[in-house]
């Protein structure tokens, strides 16, 4: 989460995108209903199971979690001013399932999120419903939920009043649509389990990330630095999943950089570089990988031709013209289903699915803005220690590859990705081999007793965490988007006109002062309780193990050297006990379960930087991280059970305050219907590879009904003169999906 980047101009397509020549587009909006849940089935039979050679049952799913397309503020630069207005690509739910064959295996899931983060409230209401549908297969010990951490999706949908503050408080169609598709795709997952294998990979990709906080990184030690030829993590680390039958049906990956390509201006739901380089991948593997007589494929559009039309030679005009007429401006009331939406919702549900996520690692000071960071009134390099120009934050942003574009740098920082993962992928040699495991605890970061050396390294001592608070630098923001009001980073003495503001809300005691030292506290959030909490107290952490790949889930943003911390310590145990060699591969998944803001090392939070600034437990909440989960580490090579505990995150769902009103007026102006078009593509128009072409229709309140996995733009070609071939949605990088509330009349562009 960012306090606060630049706006650019728009990219014209995405890698390997089809340069349709035409003499005529026609654009319709497409109205559909949202899916029907489909009920589990059995995956595979324990007689199946217990006969297959391979060492694991395997399955992925994925599900839209898009969500409102307009008026809900966006979630993770904190910009009140950075509300929605429309669909770049669609969000997506991702999951893998790995279970050990027969009735009694451990089975893990984990799920990836186009989402800012995981949510405590999101993860409490998914696990009710899989308790309800399958009883104690799936509960909070063997589920990971993790965000990627793009900034450009709606927000509203964490119960802890600092993060939805910007958002006027709680927005139940982002938490709705987002607990629904985690569902889905695990029921997903589920119902495809299967015998299959894993392959993990590893690589360095050095082109898709900076440090944004140098300062602080060179405040570490200087013989522990040395130790790293970067000051970034540079490696990805991929798994591969192989059907017996099928071969091949996805690929998950965990890699550092931050969701911040897109700016704190832009107003289109996308799933930043991240969501971009699962796009890429998905689209790849529907070529190159998925079995060719399972899956329509058009030679001469390599992109994807959007998965909601699988046979579009069986959709005719009256067919869209029929379902876009089905659609009555309703204030919110559900649209009535057609035959059409039948079809294509019966006909994706059967069609065999490629599912890849690219993850979020320990990105706390890892910028994708890979150009660096320059004053925008003079051009130069912003100050080192502060990221000011003259003085000022608000002038300082990062630029991305594609400056001034920010489409474009999206588009490239998820291209490196996905190249990165497709070579990851074919290369993929080293099998997954080992049990299943998992260990699960809450942990009261308030007050969590630590042991550390004595900074003169002797006698270890007895310290504590604090309860939650944000330092003057979170204000600040960074150079992914500066925040306001000339905040600084590196504040360590505070400002005194903000400290009067500040006891307006709450005035921090002497003892919660002595904690944080040295950060100068600007909201005391863990003391603050009205009308509810506004920050969390009680975290989860949680490792997963699957062979010899361990995953470590942390509710938050580690910096490069917190995680490298971290993980040396989880591997040193490990390896320690005997049951895994110096090959056992340890990732970070940040922002899983829940979030609680940034991890710094002890050394990094002495700086004041943004991240140390938004540390909310204090100097030592890197080290009770690590002491936790070496805990948990050692209670899985011993096959002992985490001691329990009576610590359970507060479950504020009926406490919730939403202030973002519903869809009050929802009108065209006279003589105009919904639907109708204002501005359309020239009759006999010819368009050439690069070429932007526009359209814009009279369209309600995409609020008024989601789509949730169904589309609000469809594009068709002409093709040979007679036919009318989709190509492309609102999914696609292609199309953009813009919706305004212009007098006198609401407006859809394409």
């Amino acid at each position: 989460m960012e306090a606060s980047s630049s706006s650019s101009r728009r990219s014209r397509r995405g890698p390997d995108s089809p340069s349709p020549t035409t003499r005529r587009l026609c654009l319709l909006l497409l109205f559909v209903l949202q899916t029907c849940i489909r009920p589990a089935s059995p995956a595979v039979s324990a007689a199946a199971a217990a006969a297959s050679p391979s060492p694991y049952l395997v399955g992925v799913g994925s599900y839209d979690i898009t969500g409102p397309a307009a008026d809900v503020n966006m979630m993770g630069y904190a910009n009140a001013e950075q509300v929605a207005s429309g669909i770049h690509f669609r969000l997506k739910a991702r999951a893998f399932i790995v279970a050990e064959p027969g009735g009694n295996g451990k089975r893990a899931v984990f799920v990836n999120l186009d989402a800012c983060m995981a949510s405590q409230l999101v993860t409490i209401k998914v696990l009710e419903r899989l308790k309800a549908r399958y009883g104690d297969l799936y509960n909070e010990k063997n589920v990971a939920i993790s965000g990627i951490h793009t900034h450009a999706g709606p927000g509203g949908y964490l119960q802890y009043v600092v993060y939805i503050v910007t958002s006027l408080g709680f927005v139940r169609q982002s938490f709705d649509v987002i607990v629904n598709g985690i569902e889905q795709s695990i029921v997903e997952a589920h119902s495809n389990l299967r015998p299959g294998k894993i392959y993990v990979n590893k690589g360095e990709l050095l082109d898709a990330g900076v440090n944004r906080s140098p300062s602080a990184h060179l405040n570490n030690p200087a013989d522990e630095r040395s130790k790293y030829q970067y000051n970034v993590d540079k490696e990805m680390t991929l798994v591969k999943f192989v059907d017996d039958e099928i071969g091949p049906i996805g690929s998950f990956n965990w890699f550092a950089t931050h969701g911040t390509s897109m700016s704190r201006t832009n107003s289109l739901i996308s799933g930043d570089n991240k969501g971009a380089a699962a796009r890429f991948m998905e689209d790849w593997a529907e070529q190159n990988v998925v079995p060719k007589q399972a899956v329509h494929v058009s030679s001469e559009h390599p992109r994807r031709v959007s998965a909601l039309i699988p046979e579009p030679n069986e959709i005719t005009d009256d067919d869209l013209i029929r379902l876009a007429s089905s659609y009555k401006a309703s204030g919110g009331r559900q649209i009535s289903s057609s035959s059409m939406a039948k079809r294509i919702r019966s006909a994706e549900q059967n069609k065999l699915k490629f599912v890849s996520a690219f993850c979020q690692s320990n990105c706390g000071d890892v910028s994708p803005n890979v150009l660096g960071a320059f004053c925008t009134d003079t051009n130069r390099p912003c100050d080192f220690n502060h990221s000011t120009c003259n003085g000022q934050n608000e002038l300082c942003y990062g630029r991305g590859p594609g400056y001034p574009d920010e489409f474009e740098s999206t588009r490239i920082i998820g291209n490196r990705q996905f190249l990165k993962a497709v070579d990851l992928f074919n290369s993929a040699s080293e099998e997954i081999q080992g049990k299943v495991d998992y260990r699960h605890t809450y942990l009261d970061f308030s007050q969590l007793e630590v042991n550390v050396s004595s900074s003169t390294g002797g006698q270890h001592q007895t310290v504590k965490t604090c309860p939650a608070a944000m330092g003057f630098a979170f204000a600040a923001g960074t150079t992914d988007g500066p925040g306001a009001f000339d905040f600084k980073q590196g504040d360590v003495k505070g400002n005194p006109f903000w400290r009067l503001v500040r006891n307006v809300l709450r005035p921090p005691g002497p003892e919660q002062v002595k904690c944080q030292a040295p950060k100068p506290i600007l909201l005391d959030t863990g003391e603050m309780k009205v009308p509810y909490d506004w920050a969390p107290s009680i975290l989860p952490i949680q490792i997963i193990r699957i062979g010899q790949l361990v995953i470590l889930c942390v509710p938050g943003e580690f910096t490069t050297m917190a995680g490298r911390r971290l993980r040396d310590a989880v591997k040193k145990v490990l390896t320690n006990s005997g049951q895994f060699d110096n090959n056992v591969h340890v990732v970070l998944a940040g922002l899983t379960n829940t979030y609680s803001q940034y991890v710094t090392t002890y050394e990094e939070y002495q700086i004041q930087i943004y991240e140390g600034a938004s540390t909310l437990y204090g100097p030592h909440t890197l080290s009770a991280y690590i002491q936790e989960f070496q805990k948990l580490a050692t209670s899985m090579v011993t096959n002992k059970e985490v001691v329990p505990t009576n610590l359970q995150p507060p479950d504020l769902l009926n406490r919730q305050i939403g202030l973002l009103p519903g869809v009050i007026v929802d009108e065209t102006p006279p003589g105009v219907k919904f639907g109708d078009v204002r501005s359309d593509v020239p009759a006999n128009s010819t368009f050439r590879k690069g070429s932007v072409v526009n359209a814009t229709f009279y369209s309600a309140c995409p609020r008024n009904d989601l789509l949730t996995d169904g589309t609000f733009a469809l594009v068709e070609k002409l093709d040979g003169g007679s036919d009318w071939v989709p190509v492309y949605d609102d999914d696609d990088w292609s199309l953009r999906f813009r919706w305004s509330r212009p007098l006198p009349g609401p407006l859809a562009h394409l």
